[in-house]
């Protein structure tokens, strides 16, 4: 069973952040291998929460949820990431629903916006986003700004 928290960046432990600069790195860089500024001074801005998914005690999955003006205009999510070892868990699917859902609760009636990288759009579709830029290169990967009306 998945333990889902939603945490401020002084609510997360040395143990937890570590986990989840590991997993970042791990997928994103070194997965992905794409060299990028991974610590990019939003994870501790203000309002910024932090999704994970712990299953015993250990990290399977996080998002980052930001608020309006600091990735994007509007609300935004990112640094989406499942362990590659609970990926057929289904739990991206999970991360998103409970994602937005948050979203929704701490901003309400404003949309969120995401940059989502190109082959997985027809994922973030499922989710309600719709594509709203033409692909682009971001760290050497295809790109694709999405939007999710507020409602």
């Amino acid at each position: 069973m998945l333990n889902w928290q939603l945490l401020s960046f002084d609510e997360i432990n040395n143990h937890l952040l570590y986990q989840m600069l590991k997993l970042r790195v791990d997928v994103f860089v070194v997965e992905q291998e794409c060299a990028y500024p991974e610590l990019d001074d939003k994870d501790h801005a203000p309002e910024v929460k932090h999704l994970v998914a712990l299953q015993d005690n250990h990290l399977v999955a996080l998002a980052r949820l930001l608020p309006a003006g600091l990735s994007y205009p509007a609300v935004s999510i990112g640094r989406v990431v499942v362990s590659p070892s609970a990926r057929k868990l289904n739990i991206g699917q999970q991360l998103m629903e409970r994602a937005v859902a948050e979203c929704q609760r701490l901003w309400p009636d404003q949309a969120i916006e995401i940059g989502a990288q190109a082959h997985l759009q027809a994922f973030y579709q499922r989710h309600g986003f719709e594509a709203f830029s033409e692909p682009y290169l971001e760290d050497g990967i295809p790109h694709i700004d999405m939007r999710k009306a507020n409602k």
